[in-house]
């Protein structure tokens, strides 16, 4: 109790203390909390608007450089600026590999592969391809939300029907599989268990919870049925183009561990800091090319808080940056 009351006085005492915890960043601070129904233990209050604070300088110095042309993008403050860059690497990844490369897959779309008049830019969710934004909070499922933007993207192509599914059925129930909840899972593995379930039960019928549970599929509440899924050439930007003018929505994994991924808003992402090494999944649902710069259009599953109201420009044709064609995926449902 006593180290409550210390916490207390000390945040008090802060807040009233001038720069940097002056009124107008307290204002900031309670409109942060207010906004993203934020609470928290008095002795962690503290700790968090710190996080929070330089987050938010963190930001201001991107953003002012952004201003003066240095950087193609601006950062932001989202429901998560509250988190440290460690946490969020913990918490809000969960992408896992598992043996893609030496699956032998039926079809496989490769840059030679022919393509009549490919469109020099697309957008699949202005087509209704593709679902609201999806939020996976602070649980490793994002290959989750991904799997079933794909799925849905060609359930809509085979019935002409958009119908958001079930991210909490692929955590819950696709194990045999390898996917492991919130612990991470992959796309292919998800594919393999809508296959054989015969189905996926819909968003309405089975909600998201963000935490492990046990399977309580319904198969009269099936939302799309698959026949097989298939791969991008490992590696080539031109094959996902490809892909993605053709198939549609597609399954892809970046490395997602860099604080301008983390704190992006608007713009084209351009960092040659992050590596091949990926983590973290998302669905490519367009590209194209703005002020001379080729890039890719991702949806990603940390809410519309994150970036341009749950999107990301990713720089495209610059040496496969993150490593986004590296493990290109996509079902088939017809």
């Amino acid at each position: 109790m006593l180290t409550i009351k210390i916490a207390v006085l000390l945040l008090v005492s802060s807040l009233s203390a001038g720069l940097p915890h002056d009124t107008q960043l307290h204002k900031q601070w309670e409109d942060f909390k207010t906004l993203y129904k934020k609470t928290y233990h008095p002795s962690e209050e503290l700790k968090r608007r710190s996080i929070w604070a330089e987050n938010l300088e963190k930001v201001r110095k991107h953003n002012m450089e952004a201003d003066k042309g240095l950087h193609s993008f601006t950062l932001g403050i989202n429901e998560y600026s509250d988190m440290t860059h460690d946490e969020r690497k913990a918490r809000m990844h969960g992408f896992k590999e598992s043996d893609f490369q030496s699956l032998k897959f039926k079809h496989e779309v490769r840059a030679d592969t022919k393509v009549h008049n490919l469109p020099e830019k697309i957008d699949w969710k202005t087509e209704g391809w593709v679902s609201p934004v999806g939020n996976q909070f602070q649980c490793g499922s994002c290959w989750a939300f991904t799997a079933n933007g794909a799925v849905e993207g060609q359930h809509y192509n085979v019935t002409g029907q958009l119908v958001p599914l079930s991210a909490q059925d692929l955590m819950d129930c696709s194990n045999a599989e390898g996917n492991n909840g919130c612990e991470g899972g992959s796309m292919i593995q998800s594919y393999e268990y809508i296959i054989k379930n015969k189905g996926i039960d819909t968003d309405v019928s089975y909600p998201y919870t963000g935490k492990d549970e046990k399977c309580h599929f319904n198969k009269t509440n099936v939302g799309a049925t698959l026949t097989g899924y298939g791969k991008v050439q490992k590696g080539s930007e031109l094959a996902l183009q490809k892909a993605v003018a053709t198939i549609g929505p597609i399954a892809v994994a970046v490395d997602a561990t860099t604080e301008s991924f983390e704190m992006y808003k608007h713009g084209i992402l351009n960092d040659q800091k992050c590596t091949q090494n990926v983590n973290h999944s998302l669905l490519v649902v367009g590209y194209g090319t703005l002020n001379g710069t080729d890039f890719w259009l991702m949806k990603n599953s940390w809410g519309t808080s994150w970036g341009n109201k749950g999107y990301i420009m990713m720089s495209r044709n610059k040496k496969n940056q993150c490593g986004v064609a590296n493990m290109g995926s996509f079902p088939i449902a017809r």
